[in-house]
């Protein structure tokens, strides 16, 4: 398998569930991948470890995505170790489900410094590694952004600002050879939503009752569509919102 052979990319919030899904599709491709992780290094280490387990090449770096020296620092590493950059998948993001009368500033403040100024310092560090020939940019949002259901209005929001940021630069980027997407992901089964009893719960049944394809998705159902995105295969794909949800309708 060789779709991204020889190309270097950032996968953030890679440590576990979506990203960790990611970052082993992208290195059994050929791709040296940087797992980035905020505090979970001992799983970010079981991603690399089953990576370079499996041929791959992979390097773990923490950085704190809403951090801007932090951002810096994961690119400098990036660079140090690989020379160059083709791929950013801004997977990193934090979800708060709560009634509005208990939306604090620091809660709202949290989610957006995560899931959208974090993406805002990572892409303004990708372009300098970028460079003349390029890149290529994934940004993963959430059918939430089209979708808001009750008590989701800040995180909703978040990802809906998200999509309007992949638009925007979509075209600003004309030009300069660099492409951007966001993949919608719906409902996912990851470890942080089989710890916080989101499986196996009343409420994923209600959700896969909407999902005509009738399941809950898997991390690799996601994977896969990122790597089709990270290729060549999509070359002509850019400015894109791209739902990967077994067509859930309706939260």
């Amino acid at each position: 398998m060789s779709k991204l052979k020889n190309k270097v990319a950032i996968v953030t919030g890679a440590s576990k569930g979506i990203g960790a899904g990611i970052a082993k599709h992208y290195a059994a491709e050929g791709a040296k991948v940087v797992v980035n992780y905020a505090s979970s290094k001992i799983d970010a280490d079981k991603v690399v470890k089953a990576i370079t387990d499996n041929g791959g090449t992979a390097i773990a770096v923490q950085a704190d995505v809403s951090n801007h020296a932090d951002v810096v620092r994961l690119f400098e590493e990036t660079k140090n170790t690989f020379g160059t950059l083709d791929v950013l998948v801004n997977n990193a993001g934090i979800y708060q489900y709560m009634p509005i009368e208990q939306v604090t500033a620091e809660s709202f403040h949290q989610q957006y410094n995560i899931n959208v100024l974090g993406v805002i310092f990572t892409i303004q560090e990708a372009l300098k590694l970028f460079g003349e020939k390029g890149g290529n940019i994934i940004n993963v949002s959430s059918e939430a952004g089209k979708m808001p259901m009750a008590t989701g209005s800040v995180y909703s929001s978040t990802k809906a600002a998200l999509d309007s940021i992949t638009i925007a630069l979509s075209k600003e980027f004309t030009g300069r050879n660099i492409r951007i997407n966001s993949l919608l992901p719906g409902v996912v089964e990851t470890e942080g939503s089989r710890d916080g009893g989101f499986i196996g719960s009343d409420i994923e049944a209600e959700f896969i009752t909407k999902t005509p394809l009738g399941r809950t998705g898997q991390p690799e159902d996601i994977a896969k569509v990122a790597v089709f995105l990270a290729s060549d295969d999509s070359a002509w794909i850019n400015g894109e919102k791209i739902s990967v949800s077994g067509g859930i309708f309706g939260f």
